[in-house]
């Protein structure tokens, strides 16, 4: 069948991979364009951001969120495991440890979507028997050749269904109860426009806040899930820097790490732990545990 001339005559298309690739059940969640492999466990991805997105671009539509650069990187970890490490489409996915550094200067939005190159290289892929488990991987962003950010580790282990159950102990979306939302912060306290966004509740310590858990939240729960999404808590923790430098300074870099799973079912805190220049340590915890830890670089705002 011939082509139609307006599909003939235009050099190129592009449309987003499949959202099952990068476990998003929204094609709007899916920044991703396309990969190919440019060397021994090197490989290309291409990505486009939008001018306009509900939670990682600004209010008035001049910036990306730094969050938006580590979800580009974590799909593009999560679609090279599935498509070159042949990862089968039902495991879970748990990230362990996250290291990225942003810049700020060039996340300006501009007058069409932001076009974007990211130079993944997995650097370390654990197997049991013939099939991956886990893997450490490190990205380059760039944007019209400009180096956006760096993702110097990002680490996670994939596992099947029937061992996620058993690690899980029988929770899952269907027969885990989230609680109750407390009041939130005032929106402009954490640099958000809609309360909705706002995942941070007051306790009587200024150091120290209650995770608020939505889980009717398009973006952080994309689809239903038995655990806070790792993006959640980075969101806090990019929150949480916004509130306890009362709006001065914003989170440009993170290295977090996860130590288990965030319940939905307990109240998490988090604290921030100390303060030394632009850096900023922020903990998150369920009763006694540590949930993660996170360094924290910022810039004045």
């Amino acid at each position: 069948m011939p082509q139609p001339r307006q599909l003939a005559e235009t050099p190129s298309m592009t449309a987003t991979v499949p959202r099952q690739l990068v476990h998003r059940a929204a094609v709007a969640e899916t920044f991703l364009t396309g990969w190919n492999r440019t060397a021994a466990d090197r490989f290309s991805v291409s990505a486009q951001w939008p001018r306009a997105h509900g939670l990682h671009v600004s209010a008035d539509r001049s910036a990306y969120d730094p969050l938006l650069v580590v979800e580009t990187v974590r799909q593009s970890g999560t679609l090279i495991a599935h498509t070159e490490y042949d990862v089968p489409l039902d495991h879970h996915f748990v990230l362990k440890e996250f290291e990225v550094t942003t810049s700020p200067q060039h996340l300006a939005v501009g007058a069409v979507p932001a076009e974007l190159a990211v130079e993944v290289a997995f650097v370390d892929v654990q197997y049991r028997g013939r099939r991956p488990v886990g893997a450490r991987y490190t990205a380059d962003v760039l944007r019209g050749g400009e180096r956006v950010a760096t993702a110097s580790n990002v680490v996670f282990t994939c596992t099947g269904e029937p061992v996620y159950r058993r690690l899980r102990g029988g929770r899952t979306p269907a027969t885990v109860s989230p609680l109750p939302l407390p009041p939130a912060l005032p929106a402009a306290v954490v640099g958000r426009a809609l309360p909705a966004d706002v995942v941070l509740a007051p306790t009587d310590r200024p150091d120290r806040w209650q995770l608020r858990v939505d889980t009717a939240h398009p973006v952080f729960f994309d689809h239903p899930l038995d655990h806070v999404p790792g993006m959640l808590l980075l969101e806090a923790v990019r929150q949480a820097v916004r509130a306890h430098t009362s709006g001065t300074r914003s989170a440009v870099a993170f290295h977090i790490t996860f130590h288990r799973y965030a319940e939905l079912d307990m109240p998490t805190w988090i604290e921030v732990a100390s303060e030394n220049g632009t850096d900023v340590q922020v903990v998150g915890r369920q009763g006694e545990s540590a949930v993660f830890e996170c360094a924290v670089g910022t810039a004045r705002w």
